[in-house]
C-alpha cells in the first residue's frame, strides 16, 4: 500500500506546483510593491466625487447662432425663457453680461457648466469700446477669486474664472471688423479666446477656405493672441497626434448649429433643410462643428482652465501685489515726517569729487593697515602725541587749593566791576 501511496503524492504535488509557483511569484512581487502607482486612480475617484466646472462665455454680435450653437455643443436648452428683442430696442440696448449655469452629468461624471452671454454686443450704430462692460467682468471675476484665495477659508473656492471664449465672426465680410480686432485685443491677454466662423453654411468651401486664411493672417498682423493648441507629447499615438494636426489646420473653425432634426438617407440627424439639399451638422465635410465640440469638451477642456489660472489668472495677480506693494511704499513716503526724495543725478564734478575722497579714504585704510602690522611685529610703544598740549590722566591733575581759588574768584569778581 505505501508503494502505491508514494507515486499519488509525486503526482498531486507535481499537479500542484505551478499553482504554488505562481502564488510564491505573487507573494514576490506583493513584497517589491510599494502602492504609489494607484495614485492615479486616487485623484481619478476624488475628482469624479468632487466633479468639474467650467465657464464659457460667448461674444459677439446678435444674429449668428450663438445660442443655438451652445445648444447643440451641450444638448441643453439655456434660452428657454429669453424674449427677443425688435430693432428699435436694440438700437438702445446696451452691452449686457447674463450668466446661465447648468449641471449637466454624463457617465457618472457631473459638469457644472456656466454659460456667461453678451446680448448687445456689436448692436449699436456707436460700437467704440463696445467691450468695456465685458473686460469688466472678466476683471471682477478675477478680483473675487484673489480675494477669496487671500481669505482666511480657502477650503471651497468657488471659480467662476472665464476658461474660454468663443468669439463669433461674421461670414459676410471679408476678414475682420474694426470691432473684432478691438474686442479681441482688449481680452487677449485675460481669457483663452477661440474664433470662429459662425453660419459657415452660407459659404462655399472655397469661400471658407479663403476666409479662413484672410482671419489668419490678420490675427498675426494685428498681434492678437488667441487661444494656441498644446504641442503633442512624442508618446502620443498617431491617432490623436493627426487629430492635433487638423484642429491647428482647421483654425478658426467655420460652425453651424441646428436645434432641429432632420432626415438624411433614412437616419435622422440635426441639421438643416434647403430646397437644395440638407445641411448636418455633425458632417465634417459640411462645417467643423465636430472638431470644435472634440476640442472644447473631449481633448482641451482641461487645457484650457490650466491656461486660464497659471497664465491669465496669474498676470492679473502679479499685477495686483505691485499696484498693493507700491501704494504701500506711496502711503509710507507719505506720513514719514522726512519726505523721501529721489537722489539727484551726480555731475561731472561732483563724481570727481567723490573718487578725490574715495581715494583718501582708502590711504587712510592702508595707512592703518601698516600700522597695526607694525605694532604686531615690535615691541609697544605709546604712540605720538598729535598736539602741542600733553594728555594727561585725570589721576595726575594737580587740582586748585580752596584759598587761591576763592582768591581768583574774588580777584574775577573785582575785575569784572
Amino acid at each position: 500500500m505505501d508503494s502505491l501511496a508514494a507515486p499519488q503524492d509525486r503526482l498531486v504535488e507535481q499537479l500542484l506546483s505551478p499553482r504554488t509557483q505562481a502564488q510564491r511569484r505573487l507573494k514576490d512581487i506583493d513584497k517589491q510593491y510599494v502602492g504609489f502607482a494607484t495614485l492615479p486612480n486616487q485623484v481619478h475617484r476624488k475628482s469624479v466625487k468632487k466633479g468639474f466646472d467650467f465657464t464659457l462665455m460667448v461674444a459677439g454680435e446678435s444674429g449668428l447662432g450663438k445660442s443655438t450653437l451652445v445648444h447643440s455643443l451641450f444638448l441643453t436648452d439655456l434660452y428657454k425663457e429669453r424674449k427677443l428683442l425688435s430693432a428699435e430696442e436694440r438700437i438702445s440696448q446696451t452691452v449686457e453680461i447674463l450668466k446661465h449655469t447648468v449641471d449637466i452629468e454624463e457617465k457618472g461624471v457631473k459638469l457644472k457648466l456656466t454659460i456667461v452671454d453678451t446680448p448687445g454686443f456689436g448692436d449699436a450704430v456707436n460700437n467704440s469700446e463696445c467691450w468695456k462692460p465685458i473686460t469688466d467682468y472678466v476683471d471682477q471675476q478675477f478680483e473675487q477669486y484673489f480675494r477669496d484665495e487671500s481669505g482666511l477659508n480657502r477650503k471651497n473656492i468657488q471659480d467662476n474664472r472665464v476658461h474660454c471664449c468663443l468669439y463669433f465672426i461674421s461670414p459676410f465680410g471679408h476678414g475682420l471688423r474694426p470691432v473684432d480686432v478691438g474686442f479681441m485685443k482688449a481680452l487677449h491677454e485675460k481669457v483663452n479666446i477661440v474664433p470662429l466662423i459662425a453660419k459657415a453654411d452660407c459659404l462655399i468651401p472655397g469661400e471658407i477656405r479663403k476666409l479662413k486664411e484672410r482671419i489668419r493672417e490678420e490675427i498675426d498682423k494685428f498681434g492678437i493672441h488667441v487661444y494656441q493648441f498644446p504641442e503633442c507629447d512624442s508618446d502620443e499615438d498617431e491617432d490623436f497626434k493627426q487629430q492635433d494636426r487638423e484642429l491647428k489646420e482647421s483654425a478658426p473653425f467655420a460652425v453651424i448649429g441646428s436645434n432641429t432634426v432632420v432626415e438624411a438617407k433614412g437616419q435622422r440627424v440635426r441639421g438643416r433643410l434647403y430646397p437644395w439639399g440638407i445641411v448636418e451638422v455633425e458632417n465634417q465635410a459640411h462645417c467643423d462643428f465636430v472638431k470644435l465640440r472634440n476640442m472644447l469638451i473631449r481633448t482641451h477642456m482641461h487645457d484650457l482652465k490650466d491656461v486660464t489660472c497659471d497664465v491669465h489668472y496669474e498676470n492679473y495677480r502679479a499685477h495686483c501685489i505691485q499696484q498693493m506693494t507700491s501704494k504701500l511704499t506711496q502711503d509710507s513716503r507719505m506720513e514719514s515726517p522726512i519726505p523721501i526724495l529721489p537722489l539727484p543725478t551726480p555731475d561731472a564734478e561732483t563724481e570727481k569729487l567723490i573718487r578725490m575722497k574715495d581715494e583718501e579714504v582708502a590711504k587712510a585704510h592702508a595707512g592703518d593697515a601698516a600700522e597695526n602690522e607694525a605694532a604686531n611685529a615690535g615691541p609697544v610703544t605709546p604712540p605720538q602725541p598729535h598736539f602741542s598740549m600733553d594728555i594727561l590722566p585725570v589721576s595726575r591733575l594737580a587740582l586748585p587749593t580752596p584759598g587761591p581759588r576763592l582768591a581768583w574768584t574774588r580777584h574775577r569778581i573785582h575785575l569784572d566791576r
